[in-house]
């Protein structure tokens, strides 16, 4: 079967796609950058260089295509001029949607983002809760934005699915600083990592080995215009840090900083970047995400799709076992 993936230089994207081809599909891999042809060699996977906001280059991406994921999207925590995030992730997935009406394509699935639906009080947060708070990260709102076309798309009977991934970790390359796997890295090379005081903030942290099997399925089971959480352990980063410090048998330090420091640390990189043009790693309107509780229940995927989540234990070990560097390093 022919696919498209877009974003298939990303995490998620370029994950799915081995593990399409693996699986003896022709994979057409949608990238914006020669750079990208590196991380993905295989024999199924043909790379076809262009951009979401480009219908063109889409259309010849597409073309014989059955089937599409669409992982592109603006994911960085800043940007100089905030409307990119609303070209890439609104008008770029309406492009995507336009094309795959236009050539056919039987159905799609869409990598939304946990963070559409928003932080968590006491429960979990399912698909049907709404959001308690309203949105102050342009990310976040322009996902939304995204989405909500495509299950308008579905609702006008395209076959189109919505899948929400949570904090997602795992085997795969490293893209910005604050991912989680590039935090994980970063405390295992140089033991210390800091956490949002008091450390009891939780977070989903899902296994990207999951979430892979879950655009799977949802492109296999999936309801038309149905959203799927695909998420893992609900644990707060202190305990979920603590465990990835005992199996890797280091003695990482764990620091708790209180919000105040850390609203203080993303004016002073604001004001670096205004001298310097380095571009900030955190900002203010990030502050309150990461002193929130964001866990997630997968119980619809489970029991419509039959996803499943690895054991935490496990994923950890498997995910140390790709990021930690050799004795020698």
């Amino acid at each position: 079967m022919k696919i498209l993936v877009t974003g298939a230089s990303g995490y998620v994207g370029n994950n799915l796609s081995h593990a399409l081809a693996g699986m003896g599909n022709e994979v057409h891999a949608l990238v914006r950058s020669g750079a990208a042809n590196k991380l993905l060699q295989h024999p199924n996977i043909i790379i076809h260089k262009g951009d979401i906001l480009d219908k063109e280059s889409l259309l010849t991406a597409m073309k014989g295509c059955q089937q599409v994921y669409h992982t592109a999207a603006m994911v960085a925590p800043w940007a100089k001029d905030n409307s990119v995030y609303y070209a890439v992730n609104v008008d770029g997935t309406r492009n995507v949607l336009d094309v795959a009406l236009q050539t056919g394509v039987e159905k799609l699935v869409f990598t939304s983002s946990g963070g559409v639906i928003g932080p968590s009080l006491n429960e979990p947060m399912t698909e049907k809760d709404p959001r308690i708070i309203g949105f102050k990260m342009d990310y976040e709102l322009s996902k939304k934005m995204g989405e909500d076309l495509v299950l308008q798309y579905a609702k006008e009977g395209m076959e189109a699915v919505v899948v929400s991934p949570s904090k997602v970790y795992g085997p795969g390359n490293v893209s910005h600083a604050l991912t989680s796997n590039a935090v994980i890295e970063k405390f295992l090379k140089k033991g210390i990592v800091f956490i949002p005081s008091p450390g009891t903030y939780k977070a989903c942290f899902a296994f990207v080995d999951d979430i892979v099997k879950g655009h799977l399925l949802a492109m296999e089971k999936g309801k038309r215009g149905e959203k799927y959480i695909l998420g893992g352990a609900n644990i707060s980063y202190y305990n979920f840090f603590d465990e990835i410090r005992k199996l890797s048998g280091g003695k990482g330090k764990i620091i708790k900083f209180s919000k105040a420091v850390v609203k203080s640390w993303a004016i002073l990189q604001m004001l670096v970047y205004k001298i310097t043009g380095i571009h900030p790693r955190f900002t203010i309107k990030a502050v309150d995400t990461v002193f929130s509780n964001y866990t997630f229940s997968s119980e619809k995927a489970i029991r419509e799709l039959g996803y499943t989540i690895t054991p935490l234990k496990e994923a950890l070990q498997k995910t140390i076992h790709h990021l930690k560097p050799p004795p020698h390093a």
